[in-house]
Order: structure tokens, then sequence, then C-alpha cells
């Protein structure tokens, strides 16, 4: 049975979103901007994350971003432009479903966009990054990562219930066919732009409720706050669910 279902998961769960209600509050008060990047495969769970993660979060001072493909208009804009009119104001907190890090993956190969533009894409986004980061916002990317079985299981849970249907896409279709070509531009994108300024962080998303629970405990453990630590839960991730890239064959 998931750990998901258990009572004991639920009751620490809980406490996790109870401290992330403090955290909000805090960064509130203090006026503070964190931004909080999801990435991953496709169906690792980042959609359910951020459910997770904003759900009992004051709406007023949370932002949730989910862009579409660019309009005509934004495709002849500079790239990062209509993200960052999405970063967080003072004492809000923003989470990207999907960022800027399309460009970095799954632009190129789905051939959305050219070679030239991938690369100046890998060139520039540390700077911006650096940029953000110095002038004060927290950025925490985190990678959800799973397995090509348990991708190819989800997958085939979308196209046959209703339910989830709504979730299919081109991408979705081809993520089996082409998932060594994602583990290619996925490792160069790690490679290129992690750094201890702005570290990549993988979730092993194989198990959706564990990964979540860890997602939180890591985003928790990475910034103070007021009152942390509070309610008595563990603030530390568990290290073989989540941990800061290397060399990993995911």
């Amino acid at each position: 049975m998931s750990n998901e279902l258990t009572e004991e998961y639920l009751l620490e769960f809980r406490n996790l979103q109870r401290e992330l209600v403090l955290l909000q509050q805090s960064i509130q008060t203090e006026g503070r901007r964190l931004l909080v990047i999801f990435e991953g495969r496709d169906t690792a769970g980042k959609g359910g994350a951020i459910r997770r993660f904003a759900e009992h979060l004051n709406p007023r001072f949370l932002n949730v971003i989910a862009l579409p493909k660019p309009t005509q208009e934004e495709s002849g804009q500079w790239f990062f432009q209509r993200y960052l009119r999405h970063m967080p104001n003072p004492g809000e907190i923003v989470f990207f479903d999907r960022s800027w890090y399309n460009r970095a993956v799954v632009e190129p190969v789905m051939g959305f966009c050219t070679p030239q533009q991938h690369e100046m894409f890998m060139q520039q986004v540390p700077v911006v990054e650096n940029m953000l980061i110095d002038d004060g916002i927290q950025i925490i990317k985190l990678w959800f990562s799973i397995n090509r079985e348990a991708q190819g299981q989800r997958i085939e849970r979308r196209a046959s219930d209703i339910l989830y249907q709504w979730k299919l896409s081109t991408i979705d279709a081809l993520a089996q066919e082409k998932w060594d070509d994602f583990t290619q531009y996925k490792e160069r994108m790690f490679e290129l732009t992690h750094s201890d300024k702005s570290p990549w962080i993988i979730v092993d998303g194989n198990d959706k409720g564990v990964a979540r629970m860890e997602a939180i405990r890591y985003v928790l453990s990475q910034c103070d706050y007021q009152r942390k630590g509070e309610l008595g839960v563990p603030l530390e991730p568990n290290s073989m669910i989540v941990s800061r890239y290397k060399n990993r064959d995911k």
C-alpha cells in the first residue's frame, strides 16, 4: 500500500504543510521573495507536488505559474521576458510548473527551438539566475525524476482513465520514444546550469507520496523562517529521495 494512504503519513504530511504556512507567513511579514521551479520528465508528478505545496497557503501571496506556448508577440521577444514578469514581489512565493528550462530539454527534443536558440539559452540562463539571486530572490530548482517503466505506466493511465485524459499532450505521446534524447539534453542542462549558488535538486518521484513529502521537507530545510520546527516534524529530507545533482542515470 502506498505510504500516501497511511495514517502516519497523513499526519506527518499535514504538519509539513503547517510548516509551509509558517514559512509563508514569515516571507510575507519580512517582505522576502521565494521562487521554486518544478521541472522533470512528463508524468513525474510536478503538478501533483505543486498542489500539495499550495493546498493550504494564502493564495493572495502565492502564484502558481504554468505558461502556455508563447504567443506570436512573445516569440519575438527576448526569451526570458515572459517569465521575468512573473517573478515574486516582496512577501510572495511563486511556483513555476515548468519554467524557462523548457528551452533546455523539451524544446530542443521536440524541435520547438533552433540549435542556436538552445545554445544562447544555455549561455544566458546562469547569468539571469545569478542576477535574480543577487537581487534577493531565493531560487530553489527541483527536478522530479522517474524511471522509464513508471513513466510508461503513468502515460497508459492517462490514456485509459477519463479523469486524467486532459493531461495528455503531444510530448507525453513521444516521451517514451524519445527517452534517450530527453536524457541527453537533461544531463547537459544539469552540467551547465548547476552551481553552488543555483543548484539542481533531484527528487526521486517513483513514489508520488514520498516525493511530495520529501520535496516539501527540502524546501523547508533551505529556508529560514519564524517558528521553524515548532511542530516537531523532521525537516531534513531523506537523502535517498532528495539529493543535489551529481552524475545521475535517470
